[in-house]
């Protein structure tokens, strides 16, 4: 399979994406290159460099689709904002020649379109904490057509997947109806098909979670791990690295229980979901429920995340009925 044979929008789409883990990996991250969220979230030189260099590739292939995108450019406006946008602008010359001050903030927020018949949506950094303590995070776009996941595509700065001679970082594409595929980074853009595990007992699955423990409701977590009685160790990472985990086969199941009152964004999830399900797997909500991608910036009509192989995904919801 070449890229070229999954169609155009799935072409751009692993370029864009293996374009924008290169520069993910040239950016150096320290304390002057970090602000806080409203949510006491990260954000980083390397979340606006991404996101700004993702949107104008997108304006120039795919002019009339609009960009849904995590962040927004406020902070880059800011008249303390100043070393923040020269940071962004350093980042970005090697990348994109055109990029200055003057520009960098606009193009941060063509990111802030709404959900339509058609549209793309980009988390720029999914992970920034791992990407801070040098573990695992990704940039993960997906376009989404009248509320399906179309094409899914994940960057992957840090992550080697378990091949003879696999080399660090590369990119996991999918395209609905046509399969998941790895890109390596170092290659010559040829792609190899990811297929999920065939593991069907839940003592033998492998838990893919979060290395943050403020990023789900641990004490529901351990309770199903409990229940499930999994023997093997859990895989901890960042970011939609897990569904890519998943998707490869390198772990069986991914769940995430919601803190209250928080709900997913479609960033959060379109791109992994559409690449485990490619791969022979199966994503819903912690009820078995279809993601849902027509309601807006949020997943309102979902609750929580289950990815898995497939064929332990029942068994995960019952033990989730039984003891949560």
């Amino acid at each position: 399979m070449t890229l070229r044979e999954l169609g155009v929008e799935a072409a751009a789409a692993a370029a864009m994406m293996a374009e924008a883990a290169r520069l993910a990996r040239t950016v150096q991250v320290d304390a002057a290159s970090v602000r806080a969220k409203a949510d006491e979230s990260p954000v980083t030189v390397a979340d606006f460099a991404v996101q700004a260099l993702v949107a104008g590739r997108l304006a120039q292939r795919f002019p009339a689709d609009p960009l849904v995108a995590e962040e927004d450019a406020s902070a880059l406006r800011l008249e303390s904002g100043a070393r923040l946008r020269r940071g962004v602008v350093d980042a970005l010359t090697a990348f994109d020649s055109t990029a200055d001050e003057a520009t960098v903030a606009d193009a941060v927020d063509r990111g802030r379109g709404e959900p339509s018949a058609r549209y793309w949506t980009l988390d720029p950094i999914d992970g920034t904490k791992g990407l801070l303590r040098g573990g695992q995070y990704v940039v993960a776009l997906a376009l989404v057509v009248e509320g399906a996941v179309e094409v899914g595509a994940i960057g992957c700065p840090r992550l080697t997947l378990q091949r003879a001679g696999a080399a660090e970082g590369g990119v996991a594409l999918a395209v609905r109806g046509r399969g998941s595929w790895w890109m390596p980074l170092a290659g010559d853009g040829r792609l190899s098909p990811l297929a999920v595990s065939v593991i069907d007992d839940p003592v033998r699955a492998r838990i893919a979670d979060s290395a943050e423990s403020a990023h789900s409701d641990r004490a529901r977590q351990q309770r199903l791990l409990a229940a499930l009685a999994c023997q093997a160790p859990p895989l901890l990472m960042d970011s939609q690295a897990k569904h890519v985990a998943v998707a490869a086969g390198q772990a069986d199941v991914l769940v995430r229980f919601p803190r209250p009152g928080y709900q997913e964004a479609i960033w959060d999830q379109a791109a992994g979901a559409l690449i485990v399900a490619e791969a022979g797997g199966r994503v819903t909500d912690l009820a078995g429920r279809p993601f849902d991608f027509s309601t807006g910036r949020r997943l309102t009509g979902n609750e929580g995340v289950l990815a898995s192989n497939g064929r332990l995904h029942e068994a995960v919801i019952a033990a989730i009925n039984r003891v949560i």
